[in-house]
């Protein structure tokens, strides 16, 4: 996937500037694609050129100009090509799990300190997707979202970051735990 589809998905919601574009993908579109706001400015550049968006110049008497930026047919158009499109398998790369590899012949206690800190963060981020989640449900409760909602690839996409990051949570106590008990148990020569 190239940023310009996360891009496409997100504008897909309506007008959006590039600050508004970059608070959401904080929001949302952050747990399944990493990108700095100078990259989203360049890529909503790069969109207009090739003619996937369109942007209108708003004009403000006591702030800066802005430009929203809406998806156009032909972006639409190529969202469809990049949905029928084989997805690849995701891999996961992260600097924890290295370190946990080699806990047995390093010092455990600052891999158990990152482990925990690891899971407060995702701790954090669960509660942000789960306030998310209702925010997005309003009234409905999950079924009847499921059933009837508008907009369902959003909540989707939450409910998939909400389930790792609970998952992140569980595995990082749990290892920690395993950790505190073996280095007290088996100290290191």
């Amino acid at each position: 996937m190239a940023l310009k589809h996360a891009v496409l998905a997100a504008l897909l919601d309506g007008e959006y500037s590039g600050y508004q574009l970059a608070k959401a993908f904080d929001a949302g579109v952050a747990n399944f694609w990493h990108a700095l706001p100078q990259q989203l400015y360049a890529e909503l550049t790069k969109l207009e050129a090739e003619g996937l968006i369109s942007g209108r110049q708003v004009i403000q008497e006591t702030r800066p100009n802005k430009r929203l930026f809406q998806v156009t047919d032909e972006g639409l158009a190529e969202l469809e090509r990049f949905a029928a499109a084989a997805s690849k398998p995701s891999f996961i790369r992260d600097d924890l799990l290295v370190k946990v590899q080699a806990v047995d012949r390093i010092d455990a206690a600052p891999v158990i300190a990152q482990l925990e800190e690891r899971a407060r963060v995702a701790a954090a981020k669960a509660e942000v997707f789960t306030q998310l989640l209702a925010r997005l449900r309003g009234d409905l409760d999950e079924a009847e979202f499921l059933a009837r909602g508008t907009r369902l690839g959003p909540y989707l996409t939450c409910l998939r970051g909400l389930g790792f990051e609970r998952e992140t949570r569980d595995w990082c106590e749990r290892i920690a735990g395993v950790l505190r008990e073996r280095s007290r148990t088996h100290p290191r020569p």
